[in-house]
């Protein structure tokens, strides 16, 4: 399992994206040498974990359960023949570029240790946005992403590191549960009777899908 490379995208003006001052750092490019990956902080304050790399919607993206987000070379081959055309690393707007490594079906918990000090938890899938979809200029593209469900994961920084193209990858830590990326994105879009199920990750879940899977518990329970 290696790491093809880290991708980091620069503020861009976009008549796609809703965000403030109409501005995305979805355009990610690959970056040459060492790049430091730390905890940015809490969703709303902080951005990426990855130096250099901007994040312009804090509503929705960045923050410690958002710091990084990791997608697999062999996902972006699958698009690549569905849509007839190349998708580079990065396209995605993704921060890793994996090879070897089965990012969807990664287990909520599942920690990875990427170079020689980062170690990186998965949180949670990718929702498929406006400004995806407008990124990527395919039609219907939320609803196709959706349907595929290989979403890519969303990590937490656990210990702060180094990273560059061609490090190894290694998962240090599985769970002893079987709650995967791409059930956790089924459940929170097109799944719903699944949310109950994920709460056997819960102390690693994402908390905003924490919330939703107790809160839809919580009202599927019979009143007294």
């Amino acid at each position: 399992m290696e790491l093809l490379t880290v991708n980091a995208g620069r503020p861009e003006a976009v008549d796609y994206t809703d965000a403030a001052g109409g501005v995305t750092g979805i355009g990610k490019q690959p970056v040459d040498g060492p790049v430091r990956v730390t905890d940015p902080g809490p969703k709303g304050t902080g951005g990426s974990g990855v130096a250099g790399d901007a994040v312009c919607d804090l509503r929705h993206h960045g923050g410690s359960d958002q710091a990084v987000y990791a997608v697999a070379r062999e996902d972006l081959d699958a698009w690549e023949r569905s849509l007839g055309r190349p998708l580079a690393n990065g396209a995605f707007g993704e921060n890793l570029t994996t090879a070897g490594l089965d990012v969807s079906g990664a287990r909520i918990g599942e920690r990875w240790r990427i170079g020689a000090d980062l170690v990186l938890e998965v949180t949670s899938g990718r929702i498929p946005c406006r400004t995806f979809a407008g990124h990527l200029g395919e039609k219907r593209w939320v609803k196709r992403f959706t349907g595929a469900a290989a979403p890519g994961a969303y990590l937490r920084v656990i210990e702060p590191g180094e990273i560059r193209a061609g490090d190894p990858v290694e998962i240090v830590h599985r769970p002893d549960h079987d709650i995967t990326v791409r059930m956790q994105f089924l459940a929170v879009t097109v799944r719903r009777d699944l949310l109950p199920e994920l709460l056997t990750a819960r102390d690693a879940l994402h908390p905003e899908t924490l919330r939703t899977a107790l809160k839809y518990v919580a009202a599927q329970a019979p009143g007294e």
